[in-house]
């Protein structure tokens, strides 16, 4: 046996012997919690106050609910009726859908950010980013095209379940609503935040059955359709809108942690020059 080779195999067996230390870049991509907290809360006062600057566009608002009534047809969507009759065979139901939409929306989003916050920096700056685009996005849609939602809509046929069976986040007039802008309907961010939160919890996470995250913008685009507070376009909008800001925001870089991840789930492959060499081999 080749004496030379001695330190190389003492020192591959040591290597091999310590355990890996953990990826610094992961814990260095978060970012200090106060500046988060104000950011979060700023994003979302700013967000209330421009949907509050776009009430008072009560005309606009069914005349652009009308128009979006008669493209959905003229494209030959299905009627959002049928998902509501659906609701509708079960008091206990609607009354479900009701308390998910009032209560599931902003919790459901804010433990993702925290979870990432908390176990994925990484992947929390990607996601924050993403939702502020959406949101930023969002906001100007409301201004410039103001929404009745299918629930005012007399020719939709719709029952507001929310007044009917409760609980309801709205008032019972819209035009003098002092709490929310029902006339913002179109994009749904209801759904482009539920759909964020599944896409986010997909990419985070290396669970063989992380595509279930995928029901939950599946059921709340079931709630808003059902309850009536949004058209089936208002998800198609807002499902474009993530798409863009997926595509314009650079999504997190892979760090040996998730490397680690991957391997424990047996999904990582030990790059080429990783592979342990056989030493004095060919000599």
């Amino acid at each position: 046996m080749d004496s030379r080779t001695e330190p190389a195999d003492s020192a591959s067996a040591s290597s091999a012997s310590r355990p890996a230390r953990p990826d610094l870049r992961d814990t260095a991509a978060r970012p200090p919690l106060v500046r988060e907290l104000l950011f979060v809360v700023g994003l979302l006062l700013v967000y209330k106050v421009g949907r509050q600057l776009a009430t008072g566009h009560t005309a606009e608002a069914f005349a652009n609910a009308h128009r979006v009534w008669d493209a959905e047809r003229t494209l030959r969507l299905p009627g959002e009726g049928a998902v509501q009759t659906a609701l509708l065979h079960s008091d206990t139901l609607v009354h479900l859908a009701n308390t998910y939409y009032a209560t599931v929306h902003f919790p459901a989003t804010t433990a993702f950010l925290i979870w990432l916050y908390l176990r994925r920096p990484a992947h929390y700056v990607w996601a924050r980013r993403v939702l502020a685009l959406v949101t930023a996005a969002a906001l100007a849609g409301h201004l410039i095209f103001p929404l009745a939602p299918p629930r005012l809509l007399a020719e939709s046929g719709l029952l507001d379940t929310g007044q009917a069976y409760g609980p309801s986040v709205y008032g019972a007039h819209p035009a003098t609503d002092a709490m929310a802008n029902q006339f913002a309907a179109m994009p749904s961010l209801h759904f482009g935040w539920a759909l964020m939160v599944a896409a986010g919890l997909i990419a985070a996470t290396r669970s063989r059955w992380r595509p279930l995250w995928l029901l939950h913008p599946l059921l709340t685009l079931t709630v808003i359709v059902g309850t009536a507070n949004h058209y089936w376009l208002d998800s198609v909008v807002a499902t474009a809108l993530l798409g863009i800001a997926l595509a314009v925001v650079r999504g997190p870089r892979r760090t040996a942690t998730s490397a680690l991840r991957d391997q424990k789930h047996g999904r990582a492959r030990v790059p080429t020059q990783d592979r342990p060499e056989l030493v004095g081999a060919g000599r």
